[in-house]
């Protein structure tokens, strides 16, 4: 609508009138659904306030957002909803336990259960996306300062059945040095995954800031501060503006949501 044209309100209202309309299907643990913009098929194994997760057969994880009629449940286009917060209604309560009598669910006591991440950042990220999904599942989140020395840490850890350890690290790719730490940890009780990104900033889709991609550094030069440095920021107070940039995991590369749910699937199960 150009300045100065009034509002056609009842063109409007007959526009909003033929927007297709959609079955609402509550949301349950199993349902098998394709999404319609990616043709992801996979069953629902976890929800939040900003989407539901598929996974598919090959245990692949996706993450899509609530949106009307995005989904085909036996080939017909639904709207997927969230259930009420009742005790049987929500996939966290039974993984995690601890419901009130009205239906809302509260933190647990803390696990032995652990996740390890790189750094504070990392942790602080994690916090801010998953954090009242960790604390319903009563799973602690702490810093592991640097991979180099995992073993050690894990072995002190002594994890067991009871006492399962999840590991994230950064820049976990093939021949890096990550993944020759990682893959002399042999554990049943030990989950450790990754993302391929040399630094958890860049696991920040960097639309948030308002730009396509992350500027290049080059080598040899600190990559948050060449970051920055390109950015033409101070380094200083920059990571706390960008972490509250991020409203739900839509706001993370795929990559590294899915490292972390593989942690939290194994941690809670």
């Amino acid at each position: 609508m150009g300045p100065g044209r009034p509002r056609d309100i009842l063109a409007e209202y007959a526009q909003e009138r033929q927007r297709p309309t959609y079955p609402s299907i509550t949301v349950e643990m199993g349902l098998v659904v394709e999404d319609r913009s990616s043709g992801f098929v996979g069953d629902v194994v976890r929800w939040s306030a900003e989407g539901v997760t598929l996974r598919d057969r090959g245990q692949h994880l996706r993450h899509f957002g609530w949106k009307p009629g995005g989904f085909l449940l036996e080939g017909r286009p639904v709207t997927l909803v969230r259930p009420k917060a009742t005790p049987g209604a929500s996939q966290k309560i039974s993984a995690a336990g601890g419901v009130l009598a009205d239906g809302v669910a509260r933190a647990r006591v803390a696990l032995p259960h652990r996740m390890w991440v790189e750094g504070i950042h990392d942790a602080e990220l994690i916090e801010h996306v998953w954090g009242d999904e960790l604390r319903e599942m009563g799973i602690v989140v702490e810093p592991l300062h640097g991979a180099d020395d995992l073993g050690e840490a894990v072995r002190a850890f002594g994890p067991r059945r009871e006492r399962r350890l999840g590991v994230l690290l950064d820049h976990l790719v093939p021949g890096s040095k990550e993944q020759r730490i990682a893959s002399g940890i042999d554990d049943p009780h030990v989950l450790i995954t990754g993302h391929p990104f040399v630094d958890v900033w860049a696991g920040i889709r960097p639309r948030v800031i308002g730009r396509s991609a992350w500027p290049e550094v080059p080598k040899g030069q600190p990559w948050k501060q060449g970051i920055c440095d390109a950015l033409g920021v101070p380094l200083e107070g920059f990571w706390p503006k960008l972490r509250n940039s991020v409203s739900t995991f839509a706001d993370l590369e795929p990559e590294l949501v899915g490292a972390v749910e593989q942690l939290i699937d194994f941690i809670a199960s």
